[in-house]
């Protein structure tokens, strides 16, 4: 079974399994300070609902890229695989400052939902050519793939909330593993869309 262009089902999943992984991990990071804090003033409920909130947010923004796609050629669409690639290169450059929110007292769903927005400019600037890039069919395996992972990655916050060896661990090694995946991916649109056709002499 194929969503288009020769690219398989799998293939769609693991890119997007790939690139919700690499824009959400600063996102864990902050998802298990609010986890941590729950019980003064702020329930589980409320952290899961404000992500989802959220992060349904940050697609809808998103999503704008792919009505893109109707409107300029593909290959002009895929020049926005260039977007993932200068923020992994950012990131490699800056791979030493940690991230290490800090969020303290007692925050609504609301205020949990704002807080996913406000950390969510890796999450548009990855999924907006990546959706551009993509026919019907492809984006919604996509949305539903990335949907599909919040639970279990509020699942894995909540436990890393219990864990702080665990969240030490992560903001570590990181920031040397998602650079390199942001790349991969603005690399993977490229070649897809055949951008790199406008570039020849």
């Amino acid at each position: 079974m194929t969503p288009g262009n020769g690219i398989t089902v799998i293939d769609t999943i693991v890119t997007s399994v790939f690139a919700f992984a690499a824009t959400n991990i600063d996102d864990l990071l902050v998802l298990t300070m609010l986890f941590s804090q729950t019980g003064d003033g702020l329930k589980k409920r409320q952290v899961v609902a404000g992500q989802y909130l959220g992060f349904v947010a940050l697609l809808g923004i998103s999503v704008a890229g792919y009505f893109g796609g109707y409107v300029l050629p593909q290959a002009w669409i895929g020049c926005l695989g260039f977007v993932p690639i200068g923020i992994g290169i950012r990131r490699w450059i800056f791979r030493n400052k940690q991230v290490t929110p800090k969020y303290t007292g007692a925050f609504s769903t609301a205020g949990v939902a704002m807080i996913t927005v406000a950390n969510g400019g890796d999450n548009v600037g990855i999924y907006t050519p990546l959706f551009a890039s993509c026919n019907g069919p492809r984006l919604a395996i996509m949305l539903v793939t990335c949907l599909g992972l919040l639970a279990p990655w509020c699942l894995i916050a909540d436990a890393m909330s219990r864990h702080p060896a665990v969240v030490k661990a992560l903001a570590r090694y990181g920031h040397i593993i998602v650079p390199f995946v942001l790349v991969g991916i603005g690399v993977e649109i490229i070649v897809e869309t055949g951008a790199l056709t406008l570039f020849r002499l």
